[in-house]
């Protein structure tokens, strides 16, 4: 989720070595390209193999902002071990609905901790389900909670896809995309794995309008026009775009108290603050970002194009 880059930047930081070498790291960016995506990639595995682990836990099976109707306040269930996941569930039954996915073959790229890949195999019924995640924490808490027949979890890389041409029939990406150094050679995997006429469904959040980038930073800056440039330049058709920002916002305003009561009661006070701003609590700039419009939330349907 966007709250990520928050974690990275605190993460390097309070590391005393990454602060000796920051002079070299930033000399090494702006010269070779290949090793910043490499620090990149190294970031986002170590923030999210911690997030699943369960360190600063806020108490969930999701990874996600959720989504919450405009004119409803409930969601539609809880996890199957009994947590409140109304908002993430909601946010991942909108994506899987995208596309029939009843006695299909999917993937999720990203699965995280691995409640949404649970989720849509047990209510979209399709006939294979496997998640698939960077860090291999997150992966060994997947097998341990949720892996069962039909169900299983692959440690893996979003960019070199560890399967056969044409092995799904279906893709599940929620907001992870954001993370990726390198998109296009993402959609390029994906264009792979699926069989003909396959669909990607993908649901992510970007900037919401063009920020000036530069070579020196090592967390990836993306925006919204950049996106949509690059999903126009995939081998992929948009089928269907759906703006869901406030419905984004809708989730963390009525989630908040959850989350903030399940921070105030896990996580120590020092690290409160912090834990606050990336579950994106009502009140911090990350919350703010999404009530401004700062932040766009897209929901996306793309088919893999025939030649």
């Amino acid at each position: 989720m966007i709250g990520a880059p928050i974690a990275a930047w605190l993460l390097l930081r309070r590391a005393s070595a990454v602060g000796q070498l920051r002079a070299p790291l930033i000399t090494a960016l702006r010269v070779a390209p290949s090793v910043k995506r490499r620090l990149q990639k190294l970031v986002w595995k170590v923030v999210y193999g911690i997030a699943s682990r369960g360190i600063g836990d806020p108490g969930t099976a999701f990874m996600n902002y959720g989504y919450a109707s405009l004119e409803e306040s409930h969601g539609i269930g809880t996890t199957r071990g009994g947590q409140p996941d109304t908002f993430g569930i909601q946010l991942y039954n909108r994506v899987a609905s995208g596309s029939d996915l009843r006695g299909k073959d999917v993937l999720e790229v990203g699965c995280g901790r691995g409640g949404g890949t649970a989720f849509v195999f047990d209510r979209h019924c399709p006939r294979s389900m496997t998640g698939l995640d960077l860090a291999r924490s997150a992966i060994a808490r997947c097998r341990r909670q949720y892996e069962r027949p039909g169900l299983t979890f692959v440690r893996g890389d979003a960019e070199a896809l560890p399967f056969a041409d044409a092995r799904f029939d279906v893709v599940l990406n929620v907001e992870s995309s954001h993370c990726y150094p390198d998109v296009p050679r993402f959609l390029y995997e994906v264009h792979r794995v699926l069989r003909p006429e396959g669909f990607l469904l993908l649901a992510d959040v970007r900037s919401t309008t063009l920020r000036e980038r530069s070579g020196d930073t090592l967390m990836p800056r993306s925006d919204i026009p950049q996106f949509l440039s690059q999903l126009r330049d995939s081998p992929f058709t948009v089928i269907e775009q759906e703006d869901i920002t406030a419905n984004v916002l809708r989730a963390l305003q009525l989630d908040s108290p959850r989350r903030r009561r399940l921070i105030e009661n896990r996580v120590p006070a020092a690290l409160q603050p912090h834990a606050l701003a990336f579950s994106a609590v009502e009140g911090t700039p990350l919350y703010e970002s999404y009530a401004t419009g700062e932040l766009t939330y897209l929901r996306l349907v793309l088919q893999k194009a025939s030649y």
